[in-house]
C-alpha cells in the first residue's frame, strides 16, 4: 500500500541527508578510512567522548550502590542525554556526511565514521540498559510492591478497572489517523510515540495503516487502583490502547501492531545576517524545527516488517537511523515510578543550608556584601536563602535605582520574574537580557521577555551572532557616601529547579574594579559598547582565551625557573584546540595539571612525551556537577596564595567564541579557601570518580583499604556533611 503524495512535511526538500546510509561510499574529497577504529590521534572525539559521558550516567543505573528508586531515574536521565544528543548532534553529522564534508577533524574522524561509531556505542548502551531493567531493576521493583504490568499478566478485577479507565479517560482523546488515497501519511511530532496499526477489511484483505499518537497530555504509566497504598500497579498507556483498538476501528481486522517513537533533527540552520529582529528569528527557527527530518526511529525488539518498511519509506530513513530496541522505547516513561516516595529506596533527602553570613533573615544583604565577599556553593547552601534574596532585596529596597540581569534560563514561574516586575513598576530603571536562543527554551524565554516587557522592563533579546551566556547581576545602589554597585557572578542559570539538582558557585560581591568591568560589559550587551579592556573579568569573547593562554604560558615559565607550578580546573566539558595544546605545553614542561571534566573531553590525558602530568576525573551523582573552577599556582607555593577563578564558561569553542560568558577573580581569603576545599575533596573521591585513560576508557575508582569516611562517601555526601558544619550558627 502505497499513500497518494500531498505536499508532505515529513519530506524534506531535494539535497536532504535523509535516507543516507552511514555505509555509503565516500563523499568526493572524502578520504577513505583504513577501518572504522577510532584513530589514536592527540584528540579525542567530541561526540563519542560525550558517550562515553553517558554511559557513566548509565553506569549509575547499574551499579548495586545506588538506591533502587534512582537507578530508576537514571536509566530515564541515559534515555533523555541520548534523545538530546541525537537532535542537537546526529542531524549535523547526517548533514556533513550528504554534502561530503570530508575533512578531518583533529580527532581525524570523517562524519560517516563518526556516525558507524555512535551506532555502536548507543547499541551497547540500549542492550546494558534492557539488562539493568529487565534483569535487576524490575525484579527488585516487584520485591518491593512495584509492578510493571502488560495487559495479559493483569487480574480480571485490574482488567475490568483499566478498560472503564480507558473508556473514561482515554479514548475521547485518541485521533486514530488513517492512510489511504484520501489521507496522506500524517505528521509524526518530535519524541512521540505512535501505535502503528495494521487493518484490513476482510481477512484476505489488502493491508491498510493506521497511526495512533499516544496522547502526551496523559501520564505515559497509569497507576491501576490508585487509592491502593499496599502495592504500586502501573501499566504503560499504550498497552490500554493497544488491547481496546477494536473500539477505535470498529468492523476492521486487526491484523497487527506495533510501537514506534521518532526523533527529529533540532540543529536548525539560520542566516543571521541582516536580522531585524531577532525574536522573529528564534519564532521562525522554532516553527522549522518541528518539521526538521526525522534522525532516528526506534522500535520494539520484534517489529513488523510491512510497518517499519513503510515507515523508513515514509520518512525517508536508511536502515542506520532505525533502532529496535531491546526493553523499553522509552525509559522517560518510567518517572511515575523513579518519582515515588518509598522509604530507603531514595537518595537521603537533602535540604539545602542556609549560608552562615546570611542566617538572619533580618540582617540588610546589601550590608553583609559590604563587609566580605560571599561565596555560594550550591545545593548545599539554599539558592532561595541567597541569590534569590539578593535580587528580591534589591526589588524592593527603595535605596536601589537600577537592577540589571542575564537571563539564560529560567522560567515563568520563576520568583525572579514577579520581583523584576515589581521593581520596574516602584520606578527603578531594570534591564533583563533574556536571551531567546537558549536550546529547547526559546518559547519559554520569548514569552518571558514578552512578560517582562509590558511590565516595563528593559529587555534586550540576546545578541545576533552571539549567545549570552554569562550569570551576572548588578544592583546600584544610592548610599550615604554615594553609588554603591552590588554585583553577582555564577556559574549556574537562575532557575530555581536546576538550582536544587546542579552544583553551582556564585560570589556577591561590591569590589572595585569588578563592578566597573560588569557596568561597561552591560553596556557591550544591551548598547554597542566595544569596549575590549577589562580590569579583572575574563569576558569571552573578547578577552577570555587570550587571558587564560596567558596563565598557562606563566605556568610553564614558573615550572621553567624552579618555582611553583600547578593547574585545577573544574568544567562541564573541554574541546578548545588552543587550550589543549597549552595544556600539552605545560604538561611537557613539568607542570602538575588536574582537570575535572563531567561531560566529554577531548584531550587525551597520561600519554608518555605529550601528556604524562594530566590527570583527568569525571564525577557522576546524585547531583549533575555544573561549577567552573580554576585555579593556577602563580609561582606560590601555598595554594591559598595562588590565583581562583569561577564563571559560567567551558573551555570549548562555543564558550569561548560564540557565546558572552564571564569568569571572575576570587580575592576574598575565606572564598579561596572554600574554592580549595571543594577541589580537594574533589580529587580525593573514591565513590564518585571516574579516571579517563589515554586510551579513552574511564575506570571508577573504588575505596581503597585505608580510605578515609569522606573519600568512601564521596564528593556530594562529603560536601553535604562539611556544609552543615560550616553553617551552623
Amino acid at each position: 500500500m502505497k499513500a497518494r503524495r500531498k505536499p508532505n512535511v515529513n519530506h524534506v526538500a531535494e539535497g536532504s541527508y535523509v535516507g543516507q546510509s552511514f555505509h555509503d561510499a565516500p563523499a568526493a574529497g572524502e578520504p577513505a578510512p583504513a577501518s572504522d577504529a577510532v584513530s589514536l590521534t592527540n584528540y579525542f572525539n567530541r561526540d563519542l567522548s560525550w558517550l562515553e559521558f553517558n554511559s557513566r550516567v548509565l553506569r549509575q543505573a547499574e551499579d548495586d550502590r545506588t538506591p533502587l528508586l534512582e537507578r530508576v531515574n537514571f536509566l530515564s536521565i541515559c534515555n533523555s542525554n541520548l534523545d538530546e544528543f541525537y537532535m542537537k548532534r546526529v542531524g549535523l553529522l547526517l548533514r556533513q556526511a550528504a554534502a561530503g564534508r570530508g575533512a578531518r577533524k583533529p580527532d581525524g574522524l570523517t562524519p560517516r565514521q563518526q556516525l558507524r561509531a555512535i551506532r555502536r556505542m548507543v547499541e551497547d548502551m540500549h542492550a546494558r540498559a534492557a539488562a539493568a531493567w529487565g534483569g535487576v531493576i524490575q525484579p527488585a521493583l516487584a520485591a518491593k510492591g512495584v509492578f510493571l504490568h502488560t495487559y495479559e499478566d493483569l487480574t480480571d478485577a485490574q482488567r475490568q478497572w483499566c478498560d472503564q479507565y480507558f473508556h473514561s479517560k482515554v479514548f475521547p482523546v485518541l485521533t486514530p489517523l488513517a492512510v489511504d488515497p484520501g489521507h496522506p501519511f500524517p505528521f509524526i511530532s518530535n519524541l512521540s510515540t505512535s501505535l502503528g496499526v495494521v487493518l484490513r477489511y476482510e481477512p484476505e484483505g489488502a493491508p491498510l495503516f493506521a497511526r495512533v499518537k499516544i496522547p502526551e497530555v496523559l501520564p505515559p504509566l497509569v497507576r491501576i487502583n490508585g487509592h491502593n497504598e499496599t502495592t504500586y500497579d502501573f501499566i504503560p498507556l499504550v498497552e490500554l490502547i493497544r488491547h481496546n483498538l477494536a473500539d477505535l476501528f470498529p468492523g476492521m481486522i486487526i491484523a497487527s501492531t506495533m510501537l514506534f517513537r521518532v526523533t527529529r533533527n533540532a540543529d536548525v540552520e539560520q542566516d543571521p545576517e541582516d536580522v531585524e529582529d531577532l525574536c522573529e528569528l528564534v519564532e521562525e527557527e522554532l516553527r522549522q524545527r518541528r518539521f526538521e527530518p526525522v534522525v532516528r526511529l526506534e522500535t520494539p525488539a520484534q517489529t513488523d516488517p510491512w510497518i517499519c518498511s513503510l515507515l523508513m519509506q515514509e520518512l525517508e530513513l536508511a536502515d542506520e537511523q532505525v533502532y529496535p530496541m531491546p526493553a523499553l522505547l522509552d525509559y522517560t516513561a518510567l518517572k511515575a515510578i523513579a518519582s515515588l516516595r518509598l522509604p530507603g529506596l531514595r537518595f537521603e533527602p537533602w535540604t539545602p543550608v542556609t549560608p552562615k553570613a546570611l542566617a538572619e533573615p533580618d540582617t540588610d544583604i546589601f550590608s553583609v556584601i559590604r563587609q566580605n565577599d560571599v561565596l555560594l556553593h550550591h545545593p548545599y547552601e539554599s539558592f532561595n536563602a541567597s541569590i534569590e534574596r539578593f535580587v528580591r532585596s534589591a526589588a524592593e529596597d527603595p535605596a536601589v535605582l537600577a537592577i540589571k540581569i542575564t537571563l539564560y534560563r529560567t522560567g515563568m514561574d520563576s520568583p525572579f520574574i514577579p520581583a523584576l516586575i515589581g521593581a520596574a513598576e516602584a520606578g527603578k530603571q531594570v534591564v533583563a537580557l533574556v536571551e531567546v536562543k537558549a536550546r529547547f527554551d526559546e518559547a519559554r524565554n520569548i514569552e518571558l521577555g514578552q512578560a517582562l516587557e509590558k511590565a516595563g522592563v528593559h529587555v534586550v533579546y540576546g545578541m545576533v551572532g552571539l549567545k549570552t551566556h554569562t550569570k551576572t547581576t548588578l544592583v546600584v545602589r544610592q548610599e550615604s557616601d554615594g553609588l554603591v554597585c552590588y554585583s553577582h557572578i555564577g556559574t549556574g542559570n537562575y532557575h530555581v529547579v536546576t538550582a536544587q539538582l546542579y552544583t553551582d558557585v556564585s560570589l556577591l560581591t561590591c569590589r572595585e574594579p569588578i563592578n566597573s568591568d560588569l557596568i561597561d560589559l552591560f553596556h557591550f550587551l544591551t548598547g554597542r559598547s566595544q569596549k575590549r579592556q577589562y580590569k579583572q573579568l575574563l569576558v569571552a569573547p573578547v578577552n577570555m582565551t587570550e587571558r587564560f593562554l596567558e596563565m598557562i604560558e606563566r605556568e610553564i615559565a614558573n615550572q621553567k625557573a624552579g618555582r611553583p607550578a600547578r593547574i585545577v580546573a573544574k568544567m562541564n566539558s573541554l574541546e578548545a584546540e588552543s587550550i589543549i595544546e597549552a595544556l600539552y605545553r605545560a604538561s611537557q614542561a613539568g607542570v602538575s595539571i588536574d582537570l575535572i571534566v563531567r561531560g566529554f573531553c577531548c584531550l587525551r590525558p597520561g600519554v608518555k612525551g605529550l601528556s604524562e602530568t594530566i590527570r583527568v576525573t569525571s564525577i557522576i551523582g546524585r547531583f549533575l556537577e555544573h561549577a567552573r573552577i580554576f585555579h593556577f599556582a602563580a609561582g606560590q607555593a601555598d595554594p591559598l596564595a595562588g590565583e581562583f577563578y569561577i564563571g559560567s564558561a567551558d573551555w570549548m569553542h562555543r564558550n569561548l567564541e560564540a557565546r558572552v560568558e564571564v569568569i571572575t577573580p576570587v580575592d576574598e581569603a575565606s572564598a579561596r579557601r572554600r574554592l580549595w576545599e571543594i577541589l580537594q575533596v574533589q580529587l580525593a573521591d573514591q565513590r564518585q570518580v571516574w579516571e579517563l585513560g589515554p586510551d579513552g576508557t574511564y575506570v571508577q575508582r573504588r575505596p581503597a583499604e585505608g580510605a578515609t569516611p569522606a573519600q568512601a562517601a564521596g564528593t556530594h555526601a562529603t560536601l553535604m556533611q562539611l556544609a552543615r558544619q560550616a553553617n551552623q550558627v
